[in-house]
Formats: structure tokens, C-alpha cells, sequence
């Protein structure tokens, strides 16, 4: 899309309003020409009337007229006007002129003056009647004098006297248009002195833009751009910690593997060799969910600004994750159960949903006691639908429950081989899904209960299906465990 310049655009909203008054206001002055132009001829053509009123006499008891040139004479232009007259008595004798000229509207008193339009020989008119009064004839009086002129040189004046007006006006505007042009340029300084500012700033820099001088209506733009800038700031140092702690995880494991290869190849003996090698297995599989769980955090983050737009079926979720986890818990003895309904269905990426299980889990059998307890629980709450695992391991104290969220963040780094993304994965899918997280103690006091809780899905229990739940009972074999609770919740 070509980019537009906002000081033309703000100039074109400035005249956009004035298009139509400056046509409003041709039209009045247009209005006013004509008039003015009328009401230069109508004078003419009175004064006219008045020479000719002026010349009509008695003589021996009859009425004389004539037409004096200089009557006539002020009408000469370069327009040709075609120029009529017509004087009659008071009873309508016709004493000198065009007797077919029209009459005006009404009978005149003495002394009275009417100026109208009419139509003479297929021309347009203007005339002008003056009821002239003769001395010394009584019975005649008044006399009616008619003057009319055709409306070339009143139109060509009334176009001369508009066309000038309008001719200063347009400069006018002109000028005003090269006023505003300039009056932008030099408001919109400040911004254009805050895009050097910005140009002129190493690429690096992520310093906020300084706020003082500038102009009110820029102060939310500084604003936003400074929040920008912190929130960038913050976002590149949260990418650099995570590119240097996720190296030192890596290259850790790297190192040792490195020396147990080192330490089999010296190694003489078979027996010795089988050990480096199980040492080797085991860093390798340290190494892999090392790498496992930086991808799955990068691909949270990514969902993170998604609206969730799938259905998942929580239930066939959580089936699957501690059916795959319970070889763990057996070889652990720990007692893995779960409490499910039928159906819990709950709007999210299936993929995603099913990390944020898995890590849960995870995080549960890594950190309980062998022989302990862990327990999946799915129930409705007021907003929708919960999801809690509890462990009885050595919990997480209160001061310490917002850092498990962060990044390769440790809290009992001697009890468990993680790298301290499980919480964080966690943290990140739930925002994906608009979900909320949270940490609290169980009931019994020892362990940790994580609580993620859902928005319901707007199809989220099918019609007529009951909610069976299934708790296996404590203490039996963790293959049993699943392989029961998995049976009874079907």
C-alpha cells in the first residue's frame, strides 16, 4: 500500500469543509453580481423615464412629447442593447413610442415608479414605468412614461462584477491554502523532529525517547512508543537468558557425555565400558528432553497471542499422558490415579493442551516421594473446568511460587534431573488457551496441588452423557492403578 505524507492529508481535511462554501459562496456572490447589475440598469432606465416625463407638455390644450438624445444616449455599450420606449395618457392614448410594448402589472399613481421583467419581440426586458405628472393638465394626469432595455449589457455586467470577486477570492484561498501548507509544516516539527530522533538512535538502543517539549497531542505516542521499548527491552532480555541458559543446559550434559565417552574408550574392561555406556544412555535422554522442552516452550510462545479456535476432550488427553508416564510411576512405586469425568472438553491445541498435562505429571512423579501418591483430578468449577494434579512431594513454599514459573528455574535441584521449564511450558500453554495457573497446598498439608482452570468449551458435555468418575484405590501397583482408573472412567 503506498504510504500517504499526513501533512497532506490533514491539509486535504482542512479544505474538504471549504469546497462547499466556496461554492455556497460563488453562488451568493454570483446573487449579488446580478443584483447589483439590476439595480445599476433599473437606475438607468429610470433616470431615462424621468428625461423623457420631463419633456412632455401642454400645448393649445394638447398633450407634446418627444424623445430627447441624451434619454437614449446613456444606454450605448459595446453589448448592442436594443432600447424601447412608450408614453401614453391617463386614459391610455398612445402619444409617442411602441404601442405593442407590455404594460406594467397595475396602474401607477403620480409620481410612482415600477421596474419588471417582461418578454418584447421574443427578447427578454427589463423596464422601468414612472407615472410622470403634467402641469397645467388636470385631466391628463398622470402620464405613463415606459422605458425597457434588453438584458445583454446587464448579464455581461453581472458575470464582470462576479468574475472579479470571484478572481479575489480564489487568490485569497490561495493564499490561505499556502498559509495552512506552512502552518502544518511548522506544526507538525515536532514530529517530524521526533522521527529524526528516532532514525538518528542506534540500532541497539532501546533508551526511552525523552518527553519533554514535546507537544500534548504527541505525549500518548512518546508514551506508547517508551512502553514498546520496555516491553521490548524486556522481551530481548528474557530471549538473551533464555539462548544463555538454555546453552549452559546444553552444554552441561555435552561436557559429561564428552568425558564418559572419554572414560569408556580408557577403560579396559567390558564391565566398565557397560557403565559408561549406561552413563552415556542417560545423559543422552537428559539431553533430548533438555532439547524436547525448549522446542515446546518456543512453540507456546508462539501460540501465546492465538485465540484458541480447536476443541479438545481433556479426558482422552490426561488418558494418554498417564498412560504413557505410567511405567514411570511403577518403576517409582508411586500411586498414580486419576478422577475423570466422561467428557471434559475445553477449547485449546490438542498438541499444546497435551504438553501442559505431560509436564504436570511429570513434574509430580519427578518431585514425589517413591512410594507416594500423585493424583489427576477433573472437575466443573464456576468458570468451567479444572484440571489438578496433586503430589506429595516436598511442595513448593509460598515465597517461591511465582520464580517456578520462570525459566530454568530450580527450586530442589538436588531431588530432581529437570532443567526447570516443566512450570514455565505450563505457564505458557495456559495463556495460549486462556487458561490461569495456579499453586496451592493440598488438604493433607504436604505436597502441591497445580490447578489449571478452563473456560468451557460451547459444546462441552454431549446431551443425556452421565459423569462417572473413577479413584483407584491407594497403595496397589502403579500399572494396576492406571490400568484400573483408565477402565472405570471409559
Amino acid at each position: 500500500m503506498p504510504s500517504t505524507s499526513l501533512r497532506r492529508h490533514l491539509l486535504g481535511w482542512l479544505l474538504l469543509p471549504l469546497l462547499p462554501l466556496a461554492a455556497l459562496d460563488a453562488w451568493f456572490s454570483y446573487r449579488g453580481a446580478t443584483e447589483t447589475a439590476t439595480e445599476i440598469f433599473d437606475r438607468m432606465l429610470l433616470g431615462s423615464a424621468r428625461i423623457i416625463g420631463e419633456q412632455v407638455r401642454v400645448e393649445d390644450g394638447v398633450l407634446q412629447s418627444y424623445v430627447p438624445p441624451a434619454a437614449l444616449e446613456m444606454f450605448e455599450s459595446v453589448y448592442r442593447d436594443r432600447v424601447y420606449y412608450r408614453i401614453t395618457g391617463a386614459d391610455g392614448h398612445l402619444l409617442l413610442g411602441y404601442p405593442e410594448l407590455p404594460k406594467p402589472p397595475h396602474a401607477l399613481m403620480a409620481e410612482e415608479v415600477m421596474h419588471f421583467d417582461a418578454t418584447f419581440r421574443s427578447e427578454p426586458l427589463r423596464l422601468a414605468a414612472f407615472a410622470q405628472p403634467v402641469v397645467g393638465a388636470a385631466g391628463v394626469n398622470p402620464v405613463l412614461v415606459e422605458v425597457g432595455q434588453t438584458l445583454n449589457g446587464p448579464r455581461r455586467l453581472a458575470f464582470d462584477i462576479w468574475s472579479r470577486s470571484v478572481t479575489k477570492h480564489l487568490l485569497v484561498a490561495l493564499l490561505l491554502v499556502l498559509l495552512l501548507f506552512l502552518g502544518l509544516r511548522r506544526g507538525l516539527s515536532p514530529l517530524l523532529s521526533l522521527n529524526v530522533q528516532v532514525r538518528a538512535r542506534d540500532p541497539g538502543s532501546l533508551e526511552p525517547l525523552p518527553s519533554a517539549g514535546v507537544p500534548a497531542e504527541l505525549q500518548p505516542l512518546v508514551q506508547s512508543l517508551n512502553d514498546y521499548v520496555r516491553r521490548l527491552d524486556d522481551r530481548m532480555s528474557a530471549h538473551s537468558r533464555f539462548i544463555a541458559n538454555a546453552s549452559h543446559q546444553l552444554r552441561t550434559p555435552l561436557t559429561v557425555l564428552n568425558t564418559q565417552v572419554a572414560f569408556g574408550l580408557q577403560e579396559p574392561g567390558a564391565g566398565q565400558k557397560d557403565v559408561a555406556l549406561r552413563a552415556i544412555q542417560q545423559g543422552v535422554r537428559h539431553s533430548n528432553r533438555v532439547v524436547n522442552q525448549l522446542l515446546t516452550f518456543s512453540v507456546a510462545e508462539r501460540h501465546h497471542v492465538r485465540s484458541p479456535d480447536q476443541v479438545t476432550d481433556l479426558v482422552d488427553t490426561v488418558r494418554e499422558v498417564l498412560e504413557t508416564l505410567a511405567g514411570v510411576a511403577q518403576s517409582r512405586s508411586i500411586d498414580l490415579g486419576c478422577e475423570m469425568p466422561q467428557h471434559a472438553r475445553v477449547r485449546g491445541n490438542a498438541a499444546l493442551l497435551r504438553e501442559l498435562v505431560s509436564n504436570l505429571v511429570d513434574n509430580a512423579l519427578r518431585y514425589a516421594h517413591a512410594g507416594g501418591t500423585v493424583t489427576v483430578t477433573l472437575r466443573d468449577t464456576e468458570r468451567g473446568l479444572a484440571l489438578l494434579v496433586e503430589d506429595d512431594g516436598p511442595g513448593i513454599p509460598p515465597e517461591e511460587r511465582e520464580r517456578v514459573f520462570e525459566r530454568f528455574y530450580r527450586l530442589h535441584n538436588e531431588k530432581s534431573d529437570g532443567c526447570g521449564l516443566g512450570l514455565a511450558i505450563v505457564r505458557e500453554v495456559a495463556l495460549a488457551v486462556n487458561a490461569t495457573v495456579s499453586l496451592a497446598d493440598p488438604a493433607r498439608g504436604i505436597g502441591l496441588v497445580v490447578t489449571v482452570e478452563f473456560d468451557r468449551a460451547a459444546d462441552a458435555a454431549p446431551d443425556g452423557a452421565p459423569d462417572s468418575v473413577a479413584r483407584p484405590a491407594v497403595g496397589l501397583p502403579a500399572g494396576q492403578v492406571i490400568g484400573a482408573g483408565l477402565k472405570a472412567a471409559s
